[in-house]
């Protein structure tokens, strides 16, 4: 499931969007013939395997937007995790699982730690 909150204009938009493993597929085919038109195979958006369930999908997505940012502050990743996730518990968990991968750096710059991917 994905929940989009922001808004169009002056108007509240808060969408829940729930797919299931054939929409995923699809939606990573989509993602992977775009951004290989338009990036590098590397920077590429759709997961190398296939998730295994909802929370290896959401997972996936965490990573792919680390990835394809390169470096992002704490709170901004973090706002951007409550926002895939549609919960600020859910977020922190999914910052906690990144900050403890190994291929995520986390380095302390003055009141906000910087994320980053390293490949």
């Amino acid at each position: 499931m994905l929940r989009i909150r922001g808004t169009v204009g002056a108007m509240p938009v808060d969408l829940t969007v729930e797919l299931d493993d054939s929409d995923w597929a699809k939606l990573g085919a989509a993602l992977g013939a775009q951004s290989q038109s338009e990036q590098s195979p590397a920077a590429s958006l759709t997961p190398t395997a296939k998730p295994q369930n909802q929370d290896d999908a959401v997972w996936q997505v965490a990573q792919d937007l680390l990835r394809k940012a390169g470096k992002l502050s704490g709170p901004d990743l973090l706002e951007q995790l409550e926002g895939l996730t549609g919960s600020a518990a859910a977020g922190k968990r999914l910052l906690v699982r990144l900050r403890h991968s190994s291929q995520v750096k986390v380095v302390s710059s003055g009141d906000t730690p910087l994320y980053s991917w390293v490949e």
